[in-house]
């Protein structure tokens, strides 16, 4: 990203420069991607160790502290910074994401402590329940990715493919599905850090890493 700025059939950043002038720095100016993405790679990394069994079991409050303070507070900043902009698209993915992250902290302090009367023969469905609802949600994100560059059609896969196998892990007590979701998790927060690279570089005047062709042009 930027996902504004990023060309859309996978052109070098430079083809803007010669089509606009210089933005001049200032408050509504920058790439909200910036913030966005390195907090989301933070809080995908606390989230694939616990999937992967790196805490004990039944301690799945250990991410909450990073997702809270820093994925959940980042994505929000991203989302502003980017309405300001005028990035409806950016803003758009970054608020899903910052409700995606707040409502998973939301369930999770919910189970430990008994809230929303979920009880404890109720405790799976429940879970299913958010991630049936998330799982569709990102689905249709995806789809609407196909006419970004490839990258984040990837990215966006990897993330359905991760909630799905939680989802299949948490109807089935399958621990072995839930490795699977964590490792799921580490590799779409690889192409979060690939991503973060591209962003950075056009940030200090580099020229961007390729992302690949959109699917649909």
């Amino acid at each position: 990203m930027s996902l504004s700025e990023t060309d859309a059939v996978g052109n070098a950043p430079a083809a803007h420069a010669t089509s606009r002038p210089p933005a001049t720095p200032g408050p509504l100016d920058g790439d909200p991607a910036l913030i966005g993405v390195p907090t989301f790679i933070v809080g995908s990394i606390a989230l694939g160790l616990t999937l992967v069994g790196y805490v004990p079991a039944g301690t799945a409050g250990a991410p909450l502290a990073i997702i809270l303070a820093a994925t959940a507070l980042g994505q929000l900043i991203a989302a502003v910074w980017a309405a300001a902009l005028g990035q409806s698209a950016v803003a758009a993915i970054f608020g899903v994401f910052t409700g995606f992250w707040l409502s998973y902290a939301v369930l999770v302090l919910g189970l430990l402590h008994g809230w929303f009367g979920i009880t404890a023969d109720t405790a799976v469905r429940s879970q299913a329940l958010f991630l049936i609802s998330w799982l569709a949600t990102v689905v249709l994100l995806t789809v609407s990715t196909l006419r970004l560059p490839a990258a984040f059609t990837v990215l966006f896969t990897l993330i359905d493919l991760a909630l799905a196998l939680v989802l299949f892990s948490t109807l089935n007590g399958s621990s072995a599905l839930q490795t699977a979701a964590g490792c799921t998790v580490f590799a779409f927060a690889a192409v979060g850090v690939y991503l973060f690279l591209h962003v950075t570089s056009l940030a200090t005047g580099g020229r961007g890493l390729p992302l690949g062709r959109p699917a649909v042009i």
